[in-house]
């Protein structure tokens, strides 16, 4: 396996937290049970819990109990893992749609785990095998419908090679307006291109936290400030940038 350029590992007492990132997942990894605050994330979230149970409350449902739980793009809900965890992120193109969580069973969960490279309670290290994680989740979750070719490149422009282009300069290079390349991100992926952009930039500047201060990452990642990262993390994950190193969530 070979390790993520963007990866880190941290250990704090007793406490070890784990981020890696490539092209097809992202993964953030604790030693020990976790809880975040209501978001609404536009990725793909696999809750991995390693020996415990995830757990899921939707607004006024009831809450959703499993030995893990794949979570569909754009769902309102709190989440908490029962014991050491893994949390795989991916992008909402990569799976096909579902609307509501689907529950993992323990043997799933310990494929997930297994194809991760994930050998002891603790979780993994920074050479998780991200691309054989993100290959056995869509044996259970299934294969996407192919992106329109123009999104794609559109997208790709937007949240990877140029994030701070303007969605104008990036409508002229694919030959559509503004408000059409809107309209079919919209249309293929179910979320807005600049949602999209800031899920980039949070990607980048959890990449950069273990080296950097917050206000330093938040502007290397384009952010307007820290507290524009920090909003965007509570949005997004339930969590704020500080949490990542602090021994509790805020």
């Amino acid at each position: 396996m070979i390790r993520s350029p963007h990866a880190w590992a941290l250990e704090q007492n007793d406490r070890r937290i784990v981020f890696a990132s490539g092209p097809e997942a992202t993964m953030f990894a604790e030693s020990r049970p976790s809880r975040v605050a209501q978001h609404r994330l536009p990725a793909w979230k696999a809750v991995l819990p390693i020996g415990g149970h995830a757990q899921l409350l939707q607004p006024g449902r009831p809450m959703v109990t499993a030995p893990g739980l794949i979570v569909p793009p754009q769902l309102t809900h709190t989440c908490a893992a029962t014991s050491p965890y893994i949390a795989l992120f991916i992008d909402p193109w990569l799976l096909p749609s579902c609307p509501g969580p689907i529950p993992l069973g323990a043997g799933e969960v310990r494929r997930l785990l297994a194809a991760l490279g994930t050998t002891d309670s603790d979780g993994p290290g920074t050479c998780a095998d991200l691309a054989a994680g993100y290959a056995e989740l869509r044996t259970l979750a299934g294969r996407p419908t192919p992106l329109d070719p123009r999104v794609a490149h559109a997208i790709d422009l937007c949240t990877l090679r140029d994030p701070d282009m303007p969605i104008a300069s990036i409508s002229n290079k694919i030959g559509l307006s503004a408000p059409r390349l809107r309209a079919l991100v919209r249309q293929d992926v179910g979320i807005a291109l600049t949602r999209l952009r800031r899920w980039g930039r949070l990607r980048t500047a959890i990449a950069d936290l273990p080296n950097s201060t917050a206000a330093l990452a938040a502007a290397t990642a384009g952010f307007t400030d820290q507290a524009h990262l920090t909003r965007t993390a509570r949005d997004f994950i339930g969590r704020t940038p500080a949490s990542f190193r602090a021994g509790t969530h805020s």
